[in-house]
Order: C-alpha cells, then structure tokens, then sequence
C-alpha cells in the first residue's frame, strides 16, 4: 500500500480514537509508515478549543465550527502535509465531515458548512464508525466527563447527520462498531486495503 491519508469519523462513543490506534498498529507491524493524529488537534488552535469546551464556553455554532476549520488547516499545514510528502501513510481520527455532522446537529446550513470546509484535501479513504444510537448513548453514559457536545440530544442529531453524509457519498465505508473490538477493526482494515 502507498502513503495515503485515511479519515475515521463518527459520532462520540463510536470508537474512531481507539479503531484509528488499532489500524496505525496493524499498519505499522506490516512496515508501513504510518502516523496516527487527531482533531481536534494538540496544536495552539486545537488545544484552545479543547479547553474551552471543558470549561463550557459560549460559542455560537457557527464561529465553533469555524474554530475547528482553523484547526484544520493548521493541521494540514504542519502535520498532515508534511506526513504525506514523506509518504507517510496519516491516519486522523476525526476530519471535515465531523465538522459537518456536528455543524448540521447545530442547526448551520449546509452551505455554511461545505463553504467552510472547500479548499481542505480530501481524504484517499474515509470510514464512518455508526453503531445504533443505543449504543453510543450507554458508552458515554460510562463516562467520568463529557462537554458540551456530547448531550444525548445533540449526539442523535449528529448520528442522524452522519448517516445522511454517508447515504449522500458512495465511496465512504459505513461499519457498525456495536460487535466485537476485533470483527470491527478486521472490518476497518478490509476497508483500507481495498482500492476502492
């Protein structure tokens, strides 16, 4: 497999920080160049982000989301760029179309959204994480902390979101995360190494 730049999205609890580590893993033993990262990032943009919704600060949806797009496009420019051109095959757990779920949730229009997030790089591959909603709400109840977008409320509406984003595009891999740790990452890796 050459470099590529693979996106793992999905509702909170759907697990993309932990199938995003698992797949790096495998990819690495199979002596890839691989670099697991994340959004939002632990960049000066990103960091701010995280903090302030720890702390739960106002934000209208749409300046939130633009936040995030910052983020993004510090991300590309200094991690995720750099990576590819090295051939580095990046696997980022949380991309553009959490910005749109979420962004939807939030009640922003679409063309908001799709304006915010034109001139990002697209990913060669990008996997939704979607187990029913039942599920994800008795994870995050296991919790010991959540912020201001993880409401149950809210979480529907992005679940709701993600699965409109992946009816709408053909080429993204829907798994359902609600089985086993091992059918799931077996699933995720399948989908990687298939060419389209």
């Amino acid at each position: 497999m050459y470099a590529r730049f693979i996106a793992l999205e999905g509702p909170d609890g759907a697990g993309t920080t932990k199938h995003a580590k698992l797949l790096a893993d495998r990819l690495a033993r199979e002596k890839m160049p691989v670099l697991c990262t994340f959004e939002p990032t632990d960049g000066p943009i990103g960091s701010q982000i995280r903090s302030d919704l720890r702390l739960g600060k106002s934000f209208t949806p749409l300046a939130l989301q633009t936040r995030f797009c910052e983020d993004r496009a510090w991300h590309i420019a200094n991690v995720i760029g750099p990576a590819l051109k090295k051939g580095i095959t990046v696997i980022s757990d949380r991309y553009f179309h959490s910005t749109i779920a979420y962004g939807l949730a939030l009640g922003i229009t679409r063309g908001e959204l799709d304006d915010l997030n034109k001139n990002f790089i697209r990913p060669d591959k990008t996997i939704f994480l979607l187990p029913p909603f039942a599920v994800l709400q008795e994870r995050m109840l296991r919790r010991d902390h959540t912020d201001a977008l993880e409401r149950m409320e809210l979480q529907q509406k992005v679940c709701d979101a993600y699965a409109l984003l992946a009816k709408e595009d053909q080429t993204i891999h829907v798994i359902d995360t609600s089985g086993s740790l091992e059918e799931a990452a077996e699933q995720i890796y399948q989908a990687v190494s298939r060419k389209q």
